[in-house]
């Protein structure tokens, strides 16, 4: 293949393997693909809850950090994002979630034709092969594999009863639109297995002769003539590469890497960029503001009379146990995703639709991520807000695309959002403290503690442990506005031949975990993309 392609696509992640799979299925049409990190190779990427050994892993993680912010505690925290072929779905805690029907119908609302619901569940199901079978929600065999969960526990069946007591229903599908209620997360697995993006899209396209696919590749920057991409730069085995785009060139780095190529590249705010040296080729403030994020506050919780993992796990025989049990069956705890049980509810009964989310896990811990688990029986049912009004922002400090950007979230920042995060601990509480289920398990506060009663006492307590859910999205915003980044074909606003497709576009957060909206948004823009041709 020659230095000139028809599509560029910069970053194998949950957008980029869809599009170079889509894109590529017309063998007229010649795409490269970049992606900064290298194959998805380590064995841990595959097992699912190998998530505990690709994040903050250099590997396979870009390791970012965010900035200390005032509102929690002054703290900075560790921020994964996937740097492998797959991305951050190859790194992720595999939780199949869409989202309501809600938050679609708002980004078509605030001008974006063609994104409400009944427009994008076409593109849900024509991704995903559904365990459960086909019907007026989901589709069996796309590339997506999307299963039960290979594990259960009593100390998960009892958070539900409990959660059904003070009104949380059991239910069975939480992506028909409506997910209030209640039930067992689904996971982004096959047979076991995870089943990444690049698993599931880029596999099945690697031997195409017009899909080109370029690893430990780090753009430098987007060229241009005058205001029309035609082509990128990147460092490839310490030497510049430049390759011409013949019709697009499509960032799908993600919500930290599409802002910040886009800066490095001369779209942002013209006073910042050209202090930084960086030749203009658009004035354009929006790009990397309107970040959003889903914050974990974390409660742990002691119970007495029920099992949860923690001993298990801590246990050498408990650990042989968990590894027969996947060798040979495929089940057990070596399949979980990040969280098992999963329910969605409203911070008070005044909310049209839910605006909290948890996340039930039988384990705890005082730091996610190498940190062991505690001694004693105790679980997590971490609680966000899934709407929160909080903004951070991406910013660029180097012309030189190799520095990291500086990630500031303003975590609980607005008075909102520090209410609805408060009243999701106060639920939790009522939970395990005001139902019948939990009683005979004499459950105990471990974290935040009872002392702590006042929304300001209870979100100081709870930030000390507050964690990213790992859900950035909306630096290159999509809109007709003044505030947009994108356009709703995701075309770059006054540049020709340049999109974004990736969680960056999002106007406003889904409620719940992103990897499937983004697969979702790739899906649609490849149909737009060749329609465009």
């Amino acid at each position: 293949m020659s230095d000139s392609f028809d599509y560029i696509i910069v970053g194998a992640g949950s957008a980029g393997c869809v599009l170079a799979n889509r894109l590529s299925t017309n063998p007229k049409i010649s795409v490269l693909l970049i992606e900064a990190g290298g194959k998805d190779t380590y064995p841990w990427i595959h097992i699912p809850v190998g998530y505990y050994k690709t994040m903050h892993n250099p590997k396979t993680d870009w390791c970012f950090k965010t900035e200390p912010d005032e509102s929690i505690n002054g703290r900075s925290i560790n921020y994964p994002r996937g740097k492998t072929l797959g991305g951050s779905s190859s790194i992720n805690g595999l939780l199949y979630i869409r989202g309501q029907s809600r938050d679609y119908d708002i980004w078509r609302q605030l001008g974006n034709t063609g994104w409400g619901w009944d427009d994008v569940l076409p593109y849900f199901i024509k991704s995903e092969n559904q365990e459960r079978g086909e019907d007026q929600f989901h589709g069996v065999g796309g590339p997506l594999s999307v299963s039960d969960i290979r594990i259960k526990l009593d100390i998960l069946d009892e958070f539900q009863n409990a959660a059904e007591e003070v009104g949380i229903p059991k239910i069975k599908d939480f992506n028909t639109g409506d997910n209030f209620g209640c039930d067992y997360f689904q996971v982004t697995e096959k047979n076991g297995l995870r089943c990444s993006t690049a698993v599931g899209y880029l596999n099945p396209a690697k031997k195409r002769k017009n899909l080109k696919i370029v690893v430990k590749a780090h753009v430098k920057k987007i060229n241009f003539d005058k205001k029309k991409a035609v082509g990128i730069s990147y460092w490839h085995n310490n030497e510049l590469i430049t390759v011409k785009a013949n019709k697009e060139v499509i960032l799908s780095a993600g919500a930290i890497g599409s802002p910040h190529i886009l800066q490095t590249s001369g779209i942002g705010n013209q006073k910042k960029l050209q202090e930084l040296g960086i030749n203009m080729v658009h004035h354009n403030p929006n790009v990397g503001q309107n970040l959003q994020d889903h914050l974990m506050l974390r409660p742990v919780y002691k119970v007495k009379n029920i099992k949860t993992l923690n001993k298990t796990i801590n246990s050498f025989f408990g650990k042989m146990l968990i590894g027969m049990e996947f060798v040979f069956f495929r089940k057990g705890v070596m399949t979980m995703g990040a969280s098992q049980l999963c329910g969605f509810a409203k911070s008070d009964d005044s909310k049209e639709t839910p605006d909290l989310q948890f996340h039930v896990q039988p384990i705890s811990t005082d730091k996610l991520g190498g940190a062991s688990l505690h001694k004693f029986n105790a679980f997590t049912p971490t609680v966000a807000n899934l709407r929160p009004t909080s903004r951070g922002e991406i910013y660029i400090t180097s012309k030189d695309s190799r520095n990291d950007p500086k990630i500031k979230m303003n975590y609980l920042s607005t008075p909102e959002d520090r209410q609805v995060s408060a009243a999701g601990i106060r639920l939790v509480r009522k939970i395990i403290f005001k139902s019948e289920t939990f009683k005979k398990y004499s459950p105990e506060e471990f974290r935040p503690g009872l002392e702590y009663q006042t929304d300001e006492d209870i979100i100081n307590a709870a930030s000390e442990h507050a964690q990213t859910i790992f859900h950035p999205v909306g630096t290159c915003k999509m809109g007709n506005d003044s505030n947009a980044v994108v356009d709703d074909t995701l075309k770059v606003h006054q540049i020709k031949n340049l999109r974004v497709v990736d969680a960056s576009i999002m106007p406003n957060i889904t409620s719940g975990n992103t990897n499937a909206p983004t697969i979702m948004i790739a899906e649609k823009a490849s149909d737009m993309i060749i329609a465009d041709q």
